[in-house]
């Protein structure tokens, strides 16, 4: 699976600030009302929905739009994906806040909090293209036979890496994308001239 691996800033990861504060402040009350899985599956969603829908993310990037036009396209989009509650509230409070731009760092902050309290470890996989059921499994598979157990994935497409993928899990990274492939070629071949 990996051909390199090097170590990597501990905190890359890990967000902190502004979205750590939002993430820590949804996740207690989440705890609060016991409604933890809920929020996690409300913003699973809300990431899939990021990651797929190209004019979603540059609707939320858009600096132009008042807060008005924000909270009407936002509140529409997660009615049609069926996002409601706590969550609905987050983006509400965002959009008050002039933060929507934020909402993606937010979402994973959430996801690493409640990965870290649950005992998970998170493995943020970045690939060419999305990934399927199968390949998802079989990142899995290889994560624990090399001994990490209890790892969640949280994946990110980059086009720029043209295929492969790397693996950030921790302190540890694990390139087999061919752009470091043809990178390290192109080092390789200016060495030898």
């Amino acid at each position: 699976m990996a051909s390199e691996a090097t170590n990597v800033s501990p905190n890359a990861t890990n967000p902190t600030g502004l979205a750590q504060r939002y993430a820590l402040a949804l996740l207690e009350l989440a705890k609060d009302k016991k409604v933890v899985d809920s929020v996690a599956a409300d913003l699973d969603s809300l990431s899939d929905l990021w990651s797929k829908d190209a004019a979603f993310r540059a609707f939320i990037e858009d600096p132009r739009l008042d807060s008005g036009a924000q909270r009407r396209g936002a509140f529409a989009v997660l009615e049609r994906a069926g996002i409601s509650g706590d969550v609905r509230n987050l983006v509400g409070v965002l959009v008050a806040n002039r933060r929507l731009a934020s909402l993606p760092q937010v979402v994973a902050a959430f996801g690493a909090l409640l990965a870290e309290q649950r005992g998970q470890q998170t493995a943020e996989v970045a690939t060419a293209h999305p990934l399927s059921d199968t390949q998802r499994a079989q990142i899995a598979a290889r994560l624990t036979e090399a001994g990490y157990s209890n790892v969640k994935l949280v994946e990110r497409v980059d086009p720029t890496l043209l295929g492969g993928l790397v693996v950030r899990l921790g302190s540890r990274l694990y390139d087999s994308s061919i752009k470091s492939k043809l990178q390290r070629l192109q080092y390789a071949m200016k060495g030898a001239a």
